[in-house]
């Protein structure tokens, strides 16, 4: 989680700081870890806002929103977000974490029965791409950005 924040922070304003985003996901169906970073990064604009307000650091340091989820062909068909019962039943399971513009932080894909296709992967893309454009702008809204 905290390798993905950081992919879209200014490391060099913030200097010599660590900030610790402690992440408790109160009702999970899967995803919990996708659920860290998306909320995560908003837990850490806020931090980094609110530094910059107290002139602690002299701008808020983000390059860009990140946000992640989860997606997997279940039942022959590519699904995004999938819930615990889809996901242990999936043939393929991945986990997409992209930046607000597209770029690609970390991607994990396993095929749990056959290999899966090069098609299929970029289904699962597409929808990871779909998936974070609405995270990001709830990420926005939540913010105060958008």
């Amino acid at each position: 989680i905290g390798r993905a924040l950081r992919t879209v922070v200014d490391m060099q304003v913030l200097g010599e700081r660590q900030i610790v985003i402690d992440c408790d996901v109160i009702q999970a169906d899967g995803g919990t870890r996708t659920a860290s970073i998306t909320g995560g990064f908003v837990a850490l604009y806020q931090c980094l806002a609110m530094m910059a307000k107290d002139r602690l650091i002299p701008a808020i340091p983000i390059k860009d929103h990140v946000a992640a989820v989860s997606c997997g062909i279940f039942r022959g068909a590519p699904v995004l977000d999938l819930d615990y019962d889809e996901d242990s039943a999936a043939e393929t399971d991945a986990n997409f974490v992209l930046t607000g513009k597209g770029g690609i932080i970390e991607i994990q894909a396993t095929a749990e029965k056959e290999p899966f296709s090069d098609s299929e992967f970029q289904a699962l893309l597409g929808l990871a791409r779909d998936g974070i454009g609405q995270l990001v702008g709830m990420q926005k809204r939540a913010l105060g950005l958008g």
